[in-house]
């Protein structure tokens, strides 16, 4: 999963939410140098993506990319589903994905003290992009795309991927409103575990 997903699976906790966007940006056991509601939203993040690579549905995505994509075609489906949770938005949440991104762009700059370095240095950047309200079009997909590729510096042509998503625009999308079913249902029942376990 990508970010918007991550931050959609989370809670109301500003922490919990921002420790499982942030997930990709600890190593480790780093975690616990950070608030404990944070640590609970790392943990989840972690759940989330052992889940998401073990899933039969999205490693059938995965294969369809594997060819060109090799083992960047997993980073590739990430944000395919952020671009479908984006463009369906209005299936999963009663509050307008405007408002929604904006709340948690607040609450980012709220605790920007706390994000892991390497999320200070882009979130500034993903906030005046809009990256999360962008993903409902092809169009600011193809954008993140882009500079994926880039840090790559062109070896992972992650930028010709929105090829493979408008030939299988259909199967792509089935796939994700299948898998993320699946995935809203395990998240819940694992945030209320971690929650339980670190008493927040």
């Amino acid at each position: 999963m990508n970010f918007l997903a991550h931050i959609y699976l989370s809670s109301d906790n500003e922490l919990l939410t921002i420790g499982n966007f942030a997930g990709d940006g600890v190593r480790g056991g780093n975690y616990t140098r950070f608030p404990v509601a944070m640590q609970a939203g790392i943990q989840l993040h972690r759940e989330i993506d052992t889940f998401t690579d073990a899933h039969p549905i999205v490693k059938q995505s995965k294969k369809r990319l594997h060819k060109n994509y090799s083992h960047y075609s997993g980073v590739i489906v990430d944000i395919f589903c952020d671009h479908f949770l984006a463009k369906n938005w209005r299936q999963y949440s009663d509050v307008p994905l405007e408002d929604y991104v904006n709340n948690f762009y607040s609450s980012l700059n709220k605790h920007f003290d706390v994000l892991p370095t390497r999320f200070k240095k882009f979130v500034p950047i993903m906030i005046e992009g809009n990256w999360l309200l962008s993903y409902a079009s092809i169009d600011g997909i193809q954008l993140v795309l882009d500079g994926m590729n880039r840090r790559t510096k062109g070896k992972s042509k992650m930028n010709e991927a929105t090829k493979e998503l408008r030939a299988h625009y259909s199967d792509f999308e089935n796939e994700f409103t299948l898998f993320f079913e699946e995935l809203i249902a395990f998240s819940t029942k694992k945030r209320i575990e971690i929650e339980k376990q670190y008493h927040i």
